[in-house]
């Protein structure tokens, strides 16, 4: 399990006890170890994808403790504890929050600046949960959005005509890089049933291979089910296809996402989340309403010449 950020105050601290320099990356390397991290949870990242949730925990209990005064950082990248620092490991604390850390007049500086200035790249910090960090935060509040925002495309698609229907397949599926053009996937594309559309489209804009779609248009509840993958496959070696996308608004049954062609066909299955999920990353049917940009200390910009 992936420790907080407050747990990791403590150890990191101990780390720096010897009174040596150590790089940051080893710190982050040598804590790994201490909690007996699995390979999954260091690679586990933020909803942004830029950081791993361990190294952005880390890197917020060094921040907390900078802000203290019990460690300092004599130059990039590079950490070593201060006297403050091995005098409050002499006490031998049990442990080491932030509620601890305000007993330091430079940490209660930093806080009291925190929360009456709005300018302030720290604003939040000291009125988090104990847990979760700033940048996870953001994350569980976009993933919320994006949850929300999901359910409503999902609901309008499946309301649809099913001539707009096959326009949103054509448009997304180009959007994705297949088809060439919508011209070209609009013609590729075959004729349209009361349910969804199926048809081939080109794999990529010089149309070295063909893709086959079928996409049903369906209610939630009304699930597809392996007989119509099984027709599904025996469309496509009608066809002499290789390769298949199978798209549904609803969902597929727990026998239907089990079934694997004996042949050398591949099918792709898309859910009606994983539809709404790949509109909103392909903006398709949905606009940008707010921009935010996490910026960090450009360490090159004050690096040593």
């Amino acid at each position: 399990m992936i420790p907080d950020y407050q747990s990791l105050m403590l150890p990191l601290l101990k780390l720096l006890s010897d009174k040596q320099e150590h790089k940051y990356r080893d710190l982050i390397e040598k804590l790994a170890v201490e909690f007996q991290l699995t390979d999954a949870e260091r690679k586990e990242l933020l909803a942004s994808g830029n950081q791993a949730f361990f190294d952005n925990r880390v890197a917020w209990a060094k921040t907390y403790l900078k802000k203290a005064g019990l460690l300092d950082s004599p130059k990039r990248a590079t950490y070593v504890i201060t006297d403050l620092g091995l005098q409050t490991l002499a006490k031998n604390p049990p442990f080491i929050n932030a509620k601890y850390l305000r007993q330091f007049p430079s940490f209660l500086e930093f806080q009291n600046a925190s929360r009456n200035t709005n300018d302030t790249e720290e604003e939040l910090i000291p009125d988090l949960p104990n847990e979760q960090t700033p940048e996870e935060h953001l994350d569980k509040a976009y993933q919320r959005i994006r949850k929300s925002l999901a359910s409503e495309l999902l609901n309008k698609v499946v309301d649809l005509s099913p001539t707009f229907f096959e326009r949103l397949v054509v448009e997304l599926l180009v959007k994705m890089g297949y088809g060439g053009s919508i011209k070209d996937a609009g013609k590729a594309i075959g004729k349209s049933g009361d349910e969804g559309i199926d048809g081939t489209i080109k794999e990529d804009k010089l149309g070295l291979d063909v893709i086959y779609i079928q996409a049903k248009r369906w209610k939630p509840g009304n699930v597809v089910g392996r007989p119509e993958l099984h027709k599904f496959v025996g469309a496509l070696a009608g066809q002499g296809a290789k390769k298949g996308i199978f798209i549904t608004t609803s969902n597929f049954t727990k026998d239907a996402l089990d079934y694997t062609p004996k042949n050398e066909t591949k099918i792709v299955l898309i859910n009606g989340e994983q539809l709404a999920q790949l509109m909103i990353d392909h903006n398709l049917g949905c606009t940008t309403q707010q921009t935010y940009e996490l910026k960090k200390l450009d360490s090159d910009y004050f690096g040593e010449e």
